[in-house]
């Protein structure tokens, strides 16, 4: 019989596939004689066959039963008993940390007569009935996917009309009257009565967790997350405990270090006489943990050390959730914690100082999207903006949007291309899907372990929550600041995720001290720092970037297609420019002169026409190898069609008959640019006379390009500088295409070398971008010195997409109905065009064992895709000159997690 339900002493962290991450760490604790209360969880197994099938399996109610009954003996208490009834707990918990699945249902097994029993237990009737009106809206909502405002709106207005501060005020007279009002809502919404058999109850909370894995707002976080729709989530059941009996009890969060910026210490928020998602969910203001410390000591004291042996246990910052129940602690979670980026760079150098994870772990510990975070624009303090409210700084960052009052708003506008903030009394899981879209997030209650704090931080989300001097008025539409000025949907307001100020309008932005840093170097970016913690954070991403530069087995190398972005590449660190587009240099007033060797009559006006190019290109060439001088620089022939250095051919039929049928002139050159883009019309160019095929054509072009390269090499020789130029030929197909061009373009290096007197090294290889180059790369490596992977071409020819047609189209489609996780052009697609690459790579050094190999399409820059390219064995990357710290971060964590990952295996 497969085994679909275990007991937390049963399972470790490391079955965290089969039994959520929940579930592992439950267990991790149990094991580590922690006071966890006694539970058990159902695989996610089980999950991925309700999925399946729609149906749970035979054995899944014995192995239930049989655990439960281990629960009641541990306990002493039965499930479903009149006196002192067991309740249990029902949560999700997928392998990864999924803010959009089900929310946690308290207080399961209550009903009518067990209420009465849990009122006797507990010497408490306000107590007993709070926690069954609680059970009737967590069910409701999230077991029967009633309406939450069905529920949460009798609840204030009962407490408007008492004229009650907050839940705490209700009476148990008040509470017995919700109760019965939320049966009825249940009733009426579902047609069916509330559930009174407490294993009913039960069963239903636990198939309703396996529905939420297809919720939209999880949906949402997976493709977000790139995480696999397949690995299904399992279900925690656990005894309950109770945080809402007095003000002996209550339940917090919290976390090993400042889950913000990375600040060494214990933090956390504890609410008293509190239960379940109270919290996070900021309904009242929570105390810190240091308040705990003067209301419980033991407990307090207790829960350090926990918080310590959990953090040494799992070497990393630790999120934990627990619940003080009459003065007893008791351990209802631990995660390894989301973070903010600064925060994540700060903890992993703190970690390895303190020597619970090595130097090389450290990297592996941050990732180049947490990187990327920390270079954008902060708000220019220098402008002293006056500041509107300052409230908690949750998730760092600068960001300024248009205000938004709802989910749905904020995917709308975003979508329509607007920058929003999403402006909420509090988040909740339903929001999910408009904080992705928005670029920022502000609410008016909850504090630094509240849902908005959290999610935003995992997300990298600017987010300032708790503006308690902030008046959200959802319905109206309207932002109110106390005693100030109101703000309405649309009006533009500026977020501080770092300060926690919030401003009125746009605010000007100046460069992160960590964007300073890697422009400028270590000095440079300490001297930006606005404060000891930006300072530390500096130091910090010094300490990673220089070690994953050395660890790093792929260099990174820029795209740069002038002096001013080959500079700024390499003072962010490139070694060297690994795409210089030369067509980009024909643009401007120069392109006049490539339509004037488009509409050459004869071989001598083309030859004319490109003598006025090559000194244009020269220079250019001059700039970029002295800005990257002693590095190579990859110099592609011009790749695109003709017919894009020449007027829109149906622009010019239009003014051509326009003009005719007005008996104006048309002269001699505007019929002959006609005719050109008539001849030169091509259906589908991006697949017709361009590349290399346009340099068989067209051999003038080879000619005076690479003639270009060659005497700016020439000069900055003579100059005293050591520049690396290499030539590029794209969109090759055949090793014959290689052969010619490659032959033409040694020619004119040993022309120049004979002219100059000057030996010059320049090898001449080719862009991979087309299906058939990979299937014959043995063939043209005899050819070729080094390939280089165009993979945004790659991409279209080999899914035979358009990307400029595909992206705003049917691509979103293809993401939500998971044909993709994610844009095959935003990361390489490793089972399509990646096999492509790594086929290309093998037979290419079967034929040429010192084929250079590199790529330089947008995947150089991405992440995931970096650590695909390390592992097929590329020699370099090459991205914008924006990514390359990012680059350079992923290319040393490829290397180092590819070497932690083989020593664990041994």
């Amino acid at each position: 019989m497969t085994k679909f339900v275990y007991a937390f002493a049963e399972g470790n962290k490391d079955m965290r596939d089969l039994l959520g991450g929940k579930g592992a760490n439950l267990a991790e604790m149990t094991n580590m004689n922690m006071p966890v209360p006694p539970g058990f969880t159902v695989t996610t197994d089980v999950c991925r066959q309700y999925l399946g099938n729609g149906s749970l399996p035979d054995e899944l109610a014995d192995q239930v039963s049989a655990n439960l009954a281990e629960v009641e003996k541990a306990m002493g208490r039965k499930f479903g008993a009149t006196q002192s009834p067991l309740l249990v707990s029902v949560r999700s918990g997928a392998p990864f940390s999924m803010p959009g699945m089900m929310e946690t249902v308290l207080n399961v097994g209550l009903n009518d007569e067990t209420v009465k029993g849990l009122a006797a237990m507990a010497g408490s009737d306000r107590f007993a009935w709070d926690s069954y009106r609680r059970l009737l809206q967590m069910f409701g909502k999230t077991v029967l996917d009633i309406d939450g405002d069905l529920f949460a709106n009798p609840l204030h207005e009962l407490q408007a009309a008492k004229g009650y501060k907050g839940d705490l005020d209700m009476t148990a007279e008040d509470l017995r009257g919700l109760a019965d009002q939320f049966k009825q809502v249940i009733l009426e919404q579902t047609g069916k009565p509330f559930p009174q058999d407490p294993r009913e109850q039960l069963n239903m909370a636990i198939e309703a967790v396996f529905r939420s894995w297809n919720t939209e707002r999880a949906q949402v976080y997976r493709r977000r997350e790139h995480i696999s729709e397949t690995l299904g989530t399992a279900v925690n059941v656990q005894t309950m405990v109770f945080g809402n009996m007095g003000e002996n009890s209550g339940t917090g969060v919290a976390f090993t270090r400042d889950p913000s910026t990375g600040r060494s210490g214990v933090y956390g928020d504890y609410l008293p006489d509190a239960q379940g998602e109270d919290v996070v969910s900021g309904i009242r203001n929570t105390l810190t943990l240091d308040d705990l410390a003067g209301i419980n000591k033991p407990a307090y004291t207790e829960l350090v050390d926990i918080m310590h042996r959990l953090e040494e246990h799992y070497r990393d910052l630790c999120d934990i959730e627990y619940t003080v129940e009459n003065g007893k602690l008791w351990m209802l979670q631990t995660r390894v914690g989301k973070r903010t980026p600064a925060a994540a760079f700060r903890v992993a150098t703190q970690l390895a100082d303190e020597g619970l994870i090595t130097e090389d772990e450290a990297v592996t510990r941050v990732t180049g999207e947490q990187l990327t975070s920390l270079l954008f624009p902060q708000f220019d303090q220098a402008s002293h903006p006056e500041p509107i409210t300052v409230a908690t700084p949750a998730s760092p960052g600068a960001a300024s949007g248009e205000i938004v009052f709802s989910d749905a708003e904020a995917v709308r506008r975003a979508g329509e291309g607007a920058k929003v903030i999403l402006v909420r009394r509090e988040t909740n899981a339903e929001d999910l899907p408009g904080m992705v879209a928005a670029v920022g997030v502000l609410t008016a209650r909850g504090g630094k372990t509240s849902h908005a704090a959290v999610v935003a931080r995992g997300m990298g989300r600017t987010a300032v929550v708790g503006a308690d001097e902030l008046i959200v008025d959802e319905a109206a539409q309207t932002l109110k600041v106390c005693g100030g000025k109101e703000f309405h949907a649309g009006d533009i307001i500026s977020i501080d995720g770092t300060s926690g100020e919030v401003f009125a309008g746009a605010v000007d932005v100046v460069d992160s001290p960590a964007m300073v840093y890697v422009e400028s170097g270590l000095e440079a970016g300490l001297a930006a720092a606005r404060s000891d913690d930006d300072k530390a954070l500096v130091r910090s991403l010094d300490r990673i970037l220089t070690r994953a530069d050395k660890a790093a087995r792929m260099k990174v190398r820029a795209n740069a297609d002038n002096p001013e972005d080959a500079q700024r590449a390499r003072e962010f660190g490139a070694t060297g420019v690994g795409l210089c587009r030369t067509e980009h240099m024909f643009l401007g007033e120069r392109r006049p002169l490539v339509e004037h060797v488009i509409l050459a009559r004869t071989p001598e006006e083309q030859a004319e026409a490109l003598s006025k190019l090559g000194p244009l290109q020269k220079s250019d060439f001059e700039g970029i190898f002295k800005a990257m001088d002693g590095l190579p620089v990859v110099v592609r022939l011009i790749d695109p069609p003709l017919h894009e250095f020449l007027p829109d051919l149906t622009q010019l039929t239009v003014e051509i008959a326009v003009k005719e049928a007005k008996g104006e002139e048309v002269t001699e050159h505007e019929r002959a640019v006609f005719e050109a883009a008539k001849s030169r019309h091509e259906e589908n160019p991006m697949l017709g006379l361009r590349g290399v095929r346009l340099s068989i054509e067209i051999p003038g072009f080879v000619d005076m390009q690479v003639r270009a390269v060659a005497e700016a090499a020439v000069a900055r020789i003579q100059a005293g500088g050591d520049p690396h130029p290499e030539i590029m030929i794209p969109l090759i197909g055949s090793g014959r295409e290689m052969e010619i061009v490659k032959t033409h373009a040694e020619r004119v290096i040993a022309d120049v070398e004979k002219e100059s007197g000057i030996k010059l090294e320049i090898p001449v290889g080719n862009m991979i971008e087309l299906p058939r180059a990979a299937l014959v790369a043995d063939e043209i490596a005899e050819q070729s010195q080094f390939f280089s992977f165009g993979t945004n071409d790659l991409t279209q020819t080999t899914w035979g997409f358009s990307r400029d047609d595909v992206e705003g189209e049917f691509i979103p489609t293809y993401i939500a109905d998971g044909v993709f996780d994610t844009s095959p052009f935003e990361s390489i697609d490793e089972h399509g065009v990646g096999q492509l690459v790594e086929t290309a790579v093998a037979r290419g050094r079967k034929a040429n064992p010192d084929l250079l190999c590199g790529i330089c399409g947008e995947h150089g820059g991405d992440p995931r895709s970096i650590h695909f390219f390390n592992r097929v064995g590329l020699d370099y990357v090459s991205c914008s000159p924006f990514r390359v710290p990012i680059a350079r971060l992923e290319a040393g964590r490829a290397t180092l997690m590819e070497s932690l990952e083989a020593s664990e295996t041994k």
